[in-house]
């Protein structure tokens, strides 16, 4: 059970503690975003949160947000400093999705740990499902402005040969609306965790829950998942709600959460918070089903959605963990994110260009729904 949370409008504060530790190099108070109310992330977040309190003389306001944008834009404008984030860290380091928008751009991020999460399809046990492709006209929920859960969803359902014209697409505004929905009937299946409260919720449920599997030895529908999503990898789950250890489920494996900062964040800061979390780990291992892979054995090693902060790869020299291969990984993934943001700059020149002489012909160009197109084509034709 999480302990010392109190709920305050949309935010959690995690108050200072009469016991505890002083400590001098860890920030005395900071803010967080992460998945909203319900989710494992933010049950993660507020874990982590209590342990630093406990242990550290600190103060953590956690701010839910059940969007990407929602997530990232805190640490945009300086609101938060970190965000426990999912794969909405790739897509706004490549300008993918939401964050192809002219107002974003390729994002500086650096990942400051990110622990190996699983995930996969929920799907209602009565729905009549066994295999993805059984899905076909089903109901399935997705989040608006969550190009994360969506495109998940979407490489989800190309392991069964289907795309969103082949399921009845049913839209929420945030993630955690789709558990009360499920339960009561509104759809069939939607993108998930184990580990999380809510699809714990749903397995209680009248409804059930059953989870489809992804074969690894299906190579076929593994390349159809890779073509849209090429972070996640086959992986044998018995841990979480309708999971056990005697029948496991080959899911889905990626990283969730992704504790996430911006590059110019100070690497004593990160490098502090690191140590802070790796030092109180005994105290909130055992708080979720998924508290124990925050070890830094595991969560500090590549790779992941965004370039590692330099702040936590010096803690992982420092423990020793930190080998020739994810320096590899990392100078590829810095090289990478630099191209994207040439590019870009390249593109918007080139896209400029194009406005002026159609306008010089009385032409409007609509930016908000021209750029996205453009700038897609540009970077598949130069990357």
């Amino acid at each position: 059970m999480l302990k010392k949370i109190a709920v305050i409008a949309s935010s959690v504060v995690l108050s200072f503690s009469a016991n505890a530790a002083l400590s001098a190099d860890l920030e005395r108070t900071m803010v967080w975003t992460s998945y909203d109310l319900g989710s494992s992330g933010y049950a993660e977040a507020s874990a982590i949160g209590n342990a630093l309190q406990e242990e550290k003389e600190t103060r953590i306001r956690i701010v839910p947000s059940g969007t990407s944008v929602g997530r990232i834009l805190p640490l945009t404008t300086g609101k938060a400093k970190y965000g426990f984030l999912a794969n909405e860290v790739f897509f706004a380091t490549e300008a993918m999705h939401e964050f192809s928008d002219p107002s974003w751009g390729p994002q500086d991020l650096r990942i400051v740990m990110g622990r190996p999460a699983v995930n996969g399809l929920a799907v209602a046990a009565d729905a009549g499902v066994k295999t993805i492709s059984d899905l076909r006209d089903k109901r399935v929920g997705y989040v608006k402005g969550n190009p994360s859960v969506n495109v998940k969803t979407d490489a989800q359902l190309a392991y069964g040969g289907l795309t969103r014209k082949d399921v009845d697409v049913v839209f929420f505004g945030s993630y955690s609306a789709m558990g009360p929905a499920m339960e009561a009937g509104q759809i069939d299946a939607r993108n998930a965790v184990p580990s999380s409260s809510v699809v714990r919720e749903m397995e209680a449920s009248s409804r059930g829950l059953y989870w489809p599997a992804y074969d690894p030895k299906d190579t076929k529908a593994w390349e159809a998942v890779r073509a849209i999503t090429d972070f996640q990898s086959p992986v044998l789950s018995g841990n979480g709600a309708g999971l056990s250890e005697d029948k496991p489920v080959w899911l889905m494996g990626y990283r969730y959460p992704m504790i996430t900062t911006y590059a110019q964040t100070s690497q004593e800061d990160v490098y502090q918070l690191v140590k802070a979390i790796d030092e109180t780990y005994d105290v909130f291992k055992n708080a979720t089903s998924g508290s124990s892979e925050w070890a830094v054995t595991k969560a500090l090693r590549t790779p992941m959605d965004a370039p590692i902060h330099d702040g936590a790869v010096r803690y992982a020299k420092e423990k020793g963990i930190w080998t020739e291969e994810d320096q590899a990984w990392q100078d590829a993934r810095l090289v990478r994110l630099e191209k994207t943001k040439r590019l870009w700059d390249e593109a918007q020149a080139a896209f400029n260009e194009i406005r002026i002489e159609k306008k010089e012909k009385g032409v409007k160009v609509d930016i908000q729904s021209e750029w996205p197109v453009f700038w897609q084509e540009y970077r598949d034709k130069n990357s």
